[in-house]
């Protein structure tokens, strides 16, 4: 597969992941700007990987989550924007959801970042880990706890729902 083919595919995608981790669509567009950018440094190497695209998430969740120790990240995402040319389906419908919001910015970065994936991207715990360069069962510990902060803000009864 060709770099420009990887693009067309998945690029939205991308945008998409940037945009659910971090809650602005500018920063959405950075992030996937950025994975691309590395991506393409060593396409080569990467195009012969067995899963391209999970290499290229790594790098954008990578690159979040150390946007996220910089100090001129602010943690509280946009919500209110909507990612133009995103393909509609249930899980966008749950991302735009202003309470799921308010509480997934009461989340760490990296507790964000593994319901995400858990939940919007559908990843098993293996691939969380492996995308996180965690363990499996310190992903588990993760959504725990972040299920259990979410549960604690009294946001509990519509949040679990979408969520299940």
């Amino acid at each position: 597969m060709e770099f420009e083919e990887y693009v067309s595919a998945r690029g939205q995608e991308l945008v998409r992941l940037g945009f659910t981790v971090s809650g602005d669509y500018q920063r959405a567009e950075d992030l996937a700007q950025i994975a691309l950018m590395q991506a393409f440094r060593s396409w080569r190497k990467v195009r012969n990987v067995d899963d391209p695209h999970h290499y290229v998430r790594r790098i954008l969740v990578n690159e979040f989550l150390s946007m996220t120790r910089r100090r001129s990240y602010s943690e509280a995402p946009t919500a209110e924007i909507d990612p133009q040319g995103a393909v509609p389906d249930h899980a966008t419908d749950i991302a735009n959801s202003d309470d799921l919001w308010r509480a997934l910015a009461t989340l760490s970065a990296r507790e964000r970042v593994v319901l995400v994936l858990r939940y919007y991207q559908d990843l098993d715990d293996q691939t969380i880990a492996d995308v996180l360069g965690i363990k499996p069962s310190s992903v588990r510990a993760t959504a725990s706890r972040a299920l259990a902060s979410l549960r604690e803000s009294k946001k509990t009864n519509r949040i679990d729902e979408r969520l299940s």
